[in-house]
């Protein structure tokens, strides 16, 4: 039997002739190092994060693919194939939901509120062959699916204010009593999400799980020059997540 192609590398190779077709490559590796400051020591300034080409750039064919991979290795290690619909608020390029989209043979929603980011989605979407679609929205007013559903926050929360991220955990529970399954995944960093305990203890005293992931990171040729030109060398791909299954 033939071997399945993986989907990746043609997404990779699609990502790459579209956002270098007018950037030098030494661009891209000054957006991610601009990307990496924002949301490592500027966090107040994250409203900017798809301020330019370079950074436009860098967040496509950098953290988009690192976000897919890593998505990836957590839905596969978390059997998370129920769902037959991938919703996922704050879905900046789709990566991340078109991962767990790909494993379940599911179809795709993304809720995003950046226009650019909606257009990039929207590509993803169709280089991967997932079916779906990418909307404008507000996340503090969306209705939440229930049963059929996954749901998906990746790298999503720390951009919010307390208040809707309160109301986010109240809505996430009352959507896994419908049915849908919850998956939010952060970085591994806990200085980065100080509100990732109370999260926690919410979800585990529902029946979910939490976990921190290390994955070996096996990176195409153009993104391992990225990943060390900006200084960064990801030898592991590492996550933690909070799972409502």
């Amino acid at each position: 039997m033939r071997e399945q192609a993986d989907p990746f590398v043609g997404f990779f190779a699609a990502l790459e002739a579209r956002h270098r077709r007018d950037l030098e490559f030494a661009e891209i590796r000054k957006g991610v190092q601009a990307l990496s400051s924002l949301y490592v020591e500027r966090r107040a300034r994250l409203g900017r994060l798809f301020d330019g080409a370079g950074k436009r750039a860098a967040f496509a064919l950098y953290y988009g693919p690192l976000h897919f991979l890593t998505l990836r290795g957590i839905t596969r290690a978390l059997h998370a194939r129920g769902p037959s619909r991938i919703v996922e608020l704050g879905c900046g390029t789709a990566a991340a939901g078109a991962a767990w989209a790909l494993e379940c043979g599911a179809g795709y929603e993304g809720v995003e509120h950046s226009g650019w980011a909606i257009e990039e989605a929207r590509f993803t979407l169709k280089s991967l062959r997932v079916p779906g679609h990418v909307r404008r929205g507000d996340l503090s007013r969306e209705r939440l699916p229930g049963e059929g559903s996954g749901i998906l926050l990746a790298w999503t929360l720390n951009e919010l204010q307390e208040t809707v991220r309160s109301n986010l955990l109240r809505d996430l529970v009352a959507a896994r009593a419908r049915g849908a399954s919850v998956l939010v995944v952060e970085p591994i960093a806990r200085r980065l999400s100080p509100w990732w305990e109370s999260w926690r203890a919410v979800i585990e005293e529902h029946g979910g799980r939490a976990h921190e992931w290390r994955f070996p990171a096996q990176l195409p040729p153009t993104l391992a020059l990225l990943d060390k030109a900006a200084g960064l060398e990801h030898r592991e791909l590492t996550a933690r997540s909070l799972w409502l299954g």
